[in-house]
């Protein structure tokens, strides 16, 4: 997958205190290759479909074609982690053979 470097980013500079001057600063474009030092950094992706709890004795009597019952419903959301930290919600698509997500919501949280 190739990726483009002219995505225009929003302005990320905080805004002036009312102890600043007033004047305005000139407009800078910014775009996703002010972002490339970062474009190397490994990050762990998860998509988690549903949860499910059971005994190790019903864990150890699992087999190859074995159900395990999930605590979600078909066609509900799935989350999606980025470094133990849910970023989206979405939902699994099928892409040449393979399985994919589709994101269909942005959580936004607090940096807490």
């Amino acid at each position: 997958m190739t990726q483009s470097t002219d995505v225009t980013l929003p302005d990320l500079q905080a805004a002036p205190s009312a102890s600043q001057d007033a004047a305005p600063e000139p407009e800078v474009k910014r775009t996703a290759a002010d972002l490339e030092a970062v474009f190397d950094v490994n990050v762990n992706v998860s998509a988690i479909l549903g949860k499910s709890k059971m005994e190790v004795s019903q864990l150890l009597k699992l087999a190859k074609g074995s159900v395990v019952e999930l605590d979600r419903k078909i066609g509900e959301a799935i989350d999606i982690f980025v470094n133990d930290r849910l970023v989206a919600r979405g939902e699994v698509v099928l892409v040449d053979d393979r399985l994919g997500i589709t994101m269909t919501e942005i959580v936004k949280g607090d940096r807490s």
